[in-house]
């Protein structure tokens, strides 16, 4: 079974509501009322449907989200890259921060609904590519936003290698990360924390302390 209309089903198994750390942005998410939050992992995978990370706010992007809203000035009239980007979410922040041009990225095809989706839903436009960005060297722009990046180690030392050559060629990087595993200890400047409303179903805390860097 494969899913010919991703936007149809994202409209009819998650629900549009305000995102708990960054209320100025709405997004389609599940929650315990939402079809897609109680379907296993074989059930998702018997309908074509990868992890459905696109359906939540994850308390690192909601971090990073926030940071942007209340600092515009680290992106207003800047490109900007939202890297993993999952919902949008981080992307949607940077264009409503003043952002001239946004290229939300991720690998999930799913990803790319849910970004028109949720643009749309913010009155912003976003650019969305499939590609997988860190098969190439970073692209020229001014600022990578990058949160919840950490959850493995070869792909967290994948993807802060590849955001170590976008600070080296001179483009502005931030994280969220809610003290990951895998998320480096040195090599980063700490900009602010915040406790971020989050449930059990997702983190192991229903407030999660999130912060976010500068590499």
């Amino acid at each position: 079974m494969t899913i010919k209309d991703p936007a149809a089903f994202i409209v009819a198994n998650t629900r549009l509501q305000p995102v708990p750390h960054a209320p100025e942005i709405s997004l389609w998410l599940a929650d315990e009322v939402t079809p897609i939050w109680r379907l296993t992992e074989e059930e998702l995978g018997r309908m074509g449907l990868p992890p459905p990370f696109w359906a939540f706010a994850w308390a690192g992007g909601q971090a990073l989200a926030r940071w942007l809203l209340d600092n515009p000035d680290e992106v207003r009239g800047k490109t900007v890259v939202d890297f993993a980007a999952g919902s949008g979410l981080v992307g949607i922040a940077a264009m409503k921060a003043g952002a001239a041009r946004v290229l939300c990225a991720d690998i999930d095809p799913f990803c790319g609904a849910a970004v028109s989706l949720n643009t749309a839903a913010n009155g912003v436009a976003a650019d969305f590519t499939p590609r997988d960005l860190l098969e190439a060297p970073p692209p020229p722009v001014d600022v990578i936003c990058a949160g919840d990046v950490c959850y493995e180690r070869p792909m967290a030392d994948r993807v802060l290698d590849w955001l170590a050559q976008a600070r080296a060629a001179g483009t502005r990087v931030l994280i969220g990360d809610p003290g990951r595993t895998y998320f480096p200890r040195e090599g980063l400047t700490f900009l602010a924390e915040y406790r971020v409303p989050t449930t059990r179903e997702l983190e192991d805390q229903e407030i999660k302390r999130s912060a976010v860097w500068a590499l």
